[in-house]
C-alpha cells in the first residue's frame, strides 16, 4: 500500500499534512468508522480522499449538492484521478453506463447524491463494485437534531447492511455534540460482525472551533446600508455579503457600485450562464464584493476572502459559523461581522411559527400540490415531476411560506424528496467507435478542432458522461457560448456525442402514493421535537448576538469545544481594553507578555523590564487584563506565569 504521504506530494503537492489529517486517514486506513470535525476550508476532502487511493477498490462519495460533487469530480480528474458522479436528471443509459464503469477497477471515486442509494439500478450494480470505503460528506444531514435534516441521508444506513465490512468516514464542518452522537448512531453498521453496534466505538476528531486569525464583530445598527459600506470600504480585499432574500442582494449590490465598489449580486434565481459567470468573476478578483443569499459558498475554494458580512442574522449558529468562516482561509487576517437591529430579533423570535407550519396548513399545500401535478389518488409512488415552485404558489393563491415550509415538513416525513433547485450541469459523452469518429473527421472537417478539445481535456469522455464547461471551451476555442451551444447540438445530431445542456429545473419525487387531503398526516411526536430544537438553536443564535463574552469562545462552546480562550481580537475582546491602550499597543505587548512568561515565569518587576517602549500604567492594565482572563496568573511562588 501506498504511503499517505507519497500520495498526498503525488496528487496535492503538499509535503505534509494539516493538523489531524494523518490521524484520521490512518483511523480510516485501519478500518475503524470515523467522524472528522473540520473547520470551514479545513481540508475534509483529503482526508477520504488520500485513504481511497491508498486503498484497492472504489470509494462511493455520499454528497447532497451536485455543484459540490461536480466541482470534486472535476478537480479529481485535473490531478488524473478517475472519478465520476451519478446525479438527478441523468438518463437511465448514462446511469448505467456510470454503473458499470464503477464496477472496474480503474476509477477511484464514485459521487451519489443519498437519493440515488435505494434506486434499482444502484442496487442491481452494487455487488460488482469493488469498494474500499464509504465517505459520507455534510454528515450532520442524517441528524434530526441538528440545523440541516435531510431524510434522504436515512438511507445510508441501508447501504451499510449491503456492505458490512466497509469502513465509513463522516465529514462535516460543524455539529454539536448532541448531532455527532446521532450521526454515529445513525451511520453505525446494523450488521457489522463480531462488534457491539454502539456509537462509542467511532474514532472521532475533532478540530478547535477556534479561528485565531478571524475576528468576530457584531453591531446594532439604525441603518444596516450605511454601516454596510462604511465596513466594506475600511477592508480592503475580496468580501462576502449574506443576505435573507434575493431582492436584498440587488439592492445592497446597486449600494455598493453607487460607493464606487464593485459588487454583483447572487442568488439561485439567476440563469446558470449568469451565476457562473458572476461566481467566477469574482473568484478572479475582477469584483470585489458579491452579495448574496446562502445559496452561495458551497465548495467554493477561495482563500484570500478578507470579509463576510451578514446584512442579516442567520438562525442557527451552524450556518454562522460556517459562512463566516469563509473568511480568511489563508490564514490571514479577515473579519466576520454581523450587522442587527430589533426587528431582525422579532424577526428571529416568530420564525418557529412560519418554519412549523400546522397540519391544517400542510394539508392545504398538499392539495394543491397534487391537483398541480395531476398525480391521481393512490397512484405516484416513486414518480418524478418537474415543480415549479412560483408556479404552484401563483395558481393556488398561497403564502409563499407556508407552501415553502409545509413541503419541508412534508418531506422530512418522507412523502417525496423536494428539490428546490435541481442543478445538473452540461455533460458530453461520445456515442460511436474511434473509427467511426475519424470518417466524420473527414466528412466534417469544420468539427474536428472542438472534438478533438473535448478528448484532450476530458479522460474517459469516451466512456461515460463527462461534465463540461462551455466557458472552458469558449476560452480554448475563441467562440462565443451560444456557438459552441449549437456546435455541440448539431454533432449530437449526427450520432457523435450526447450532449445534455446544464439545467436548472426543480424536481418532487414521490416516496409514497397519493392521498386525499384530509387523510394526510405526519409524526407528530418527532415534528414537535425538531421544532423545540429548532426553538432553542435560534434562542442560541439571539444569545451570541447580544452576548457581551468573547464570540470565539462563545462559538466553541456552542459546539462543546471548552478548551477556547478568549481571542483577543473580537469586537467584545476589544471593549475590554483599557481606554488609554491603543489596540495595537495591546495587541503587540498582550502577546510579548505571554511569550516572555511561556519561557519562563517572572515578578511583576521583572516582566516590567522586558515591556520596554510601554509606559509603566498601560503594561499594568495589559497584565490586569490577561489575569482577568485568565491568560495568565501568579503561581504558587507568586510569580507570574502562563502555567
Amino acid at each position: 500500500m501506498t504511503a499517505p504521504e507519497e500520495i498526498l506530494k503525488k496528487y496535492w503537492g503538499y509535503k505534509a499534512f494539516r493538523p489531524l489529517q494523518k490521524e484520521i486517514i490512518n483511523s480510516v486506513l485501519s478500518g475503524g468508522d470515523t467522524l472528522a470535525l473540520l473547520p470551514t476550508g479545513g481540508g475534509k476532502s483529503i482526508c477520504f480522499q488520500v485513504p481511497a487511493l491508498a486503498k484497492e477498490g472504489i470509494c462511493i462519495v455520499i454528497s447532497p449538492l451536485i455543484a459540490l460533487m461536480k466541482d470534486q469530480v472535476e478537480n479529481l480528474k485535473k490531478k488524473g484521478i478517475p472519478a465520476m458522479a451519478i446525479y438527478s436528471g441523468m438518463s437511465r443509459a448514462d446511469v448505467i453506463r456510470t454503473l458499470k464503469n464503477a464496477g472496474s477497477d480503474y476509477h477511484k471515486f464514485l459521487y451519489v447524491s443519498p437519493e440515488r442509494l435505494e434506486t434499482s439500478l444502484f442496487k442491481e450494480y452494487l455487488p460488482a463494485m469493488n469498494i474500499s470505503m464509504i465517505a459520507v460528506d455534510e454528515a450532520h444531514c442524517i441528524s434530526q437534531w441538528g440545523y440541516d435534516f435531510r431524510p434522504s441521508y436515512l438511507r445510508i444506513a441501508d447501504l451499510r447492511k449491503e456492505l458490512p465490512g466497509v469502513p465509513l468516514i463522516a465529514l462535516t464542518a460543524s455539529a454539536t455534540a448532541e448531532v455527532q452522537n446521532d450521526i454515529c448512531k445513525k451511520l453505525t453498521s446494523p450488521l457489522a460482525p463480531f462488534r457491539k453496534r454502539r456509537e462509542a466505538e467511532w474514532n472521532i476528531f475533532r478540530q478547535s472551533f477556534e479561528r485565531k486569525n478571524l475576528s468576530y464583530s457584531v453591531f446594532k445598527v439604525d441603518s444596516k446600508f450605511s454601516k454596510l459600506a462604511d465596513v466594506v470600504r475600511k477592508v480592503p480585499g475580496s468580501s462576502i455579503v449574506y443576505c435573507k432574500s434575493r431582492k436584498r442582494t440587488n439592492e445592497i449590490a446597486q449600494l455598493l457600485k453607487m460607493h464606487g465598489i464593485t459588487a454583483q449580486n447572487y442568488h439561485a434565481g439567476l440563469q446558470p450562464e449568469e451565476r457562473n459567470q458572476r461566481q467566477k468573476d469574482w473568484i478572479e478578483n475582477k469584483i470585489r464584493c458579491i452579495v448574496c443569499t446562502n445559496a452561495f459558498g458551497m465548495g467554493i475554494d477561495k482563500p484570500d476572502v478578507r470579509l463576510v458580512i451578514h446584512a442579516d442574522s442567520p438562525d442557527c449558529l451552524e450556518n454562522y459559523y460556517q459562512e463566516a468562516g469563509r473568511a480568511g482561509r489563508d490564514g490571514k487576517k479577515a473579519y466576520a461581522v454581523l450587522l442587527y437591529d430589533e426587528r431582525n430579533i422579532d424577526e428571529l423570535k416568530g420564525l418557529h411559527v412560519i418554519r412549523y407550519p400546522t397540519i391544517e396548513q400542510m394539508q392545504i399545500v398538499y392539495g394543491a400540490l397534487v391537483n398541480f401535478l395531476q398525480v391521481q389518488v393512490y397512484t405516484g409512488e416513486g414518480q418524478s415531476f418537474i415543480f415549479r415552485f412560483e408556479e404552484l404558489v401563483k395558481n393556488f393563491k398561497l403564502n409563499a411560506n407556508e407552501a415553502l415550509y409545509s413541503l419541508k415538513a412534508l418531506e422530512t416525513d418522507g412523502w417525496f424528496d423536494f428539490n428546490e433547485r435541481n442543478y445538473t450541469p452540461s455533460t458530453v459523452v461520445f456515442t460511436t467507435s474511434k473509427e467511426a469518429l475519424y470518417d466524420f473527421y473527414k466528412s466534417h472537417p469544420e468539427h474536428e478542432l472542438l472534438l478533438t478539445v473535448l478528448l484532450r481535456t476530458y479522460e474517459g469522455i469516451f466512456d461515460f458522461p463527462a461534465f463540461v464547461s462551455e466557458g472552458l471551451l469558449v476560452k480554448l476555442l475563441k467562440k462565443s457560448e451560444e456557438e459552441i451551444r449549437q456546435q455541440l447540438k448539431k454533432i449530437t445530431s449526427f450520432g457523435i456525442i450526447k450532449y445534455v445542456p446544464q439545467t436548472d429545473e426543480p424536481q418532487i419525487i414521490f416516496r409514497k402514493a397519493r392521498v386525499k387531503a384530509e387523510e394526510l398526516t405526519i409524526n407528530f411526536s418527532l415534528y414537535n421535537k425538531r421544532k423545540e430544537a429548532y426553538i432553542k438553536r435560534i434562542q442560541k443564535m439571539i444569545a451570541f448576538v447580544q452576548s457581551s463574552v468573547c464570540r470565539s469562545c462563545f462559538i466553541a462552546n456552542y459546539f462543546d469545544d471548552a478548551e477556547a480562550k478568549p481571542c483577543g481580537i473580537c469586537d467584545n475582546c476589544l471593549n475590554k481594553i483599557p481606554k488609554n491602550v491603543t489596540t495595537e499597543e495591546f495587541q503587540k505587548f498582550s502577546a510579548l507578555i505571554c511569550e516572555v512568561l511561556k519561557k519562563n515565569p517572572l515578578s511583576s518587576a521583572d516582566l516590567l523590564k522586558q515591556l520596554k517602549g510601554l509606559r509603566k500604567e498601560k503594561a499594568w492594565k495589559i497584565i490586569e487584563f490577561l489575569q482577568a482572563e485568565n491568560k495568565i496568573h501568579v503561581n504558587e511562588k507568586g510569580l507570574l506565569s502562563t502555567h
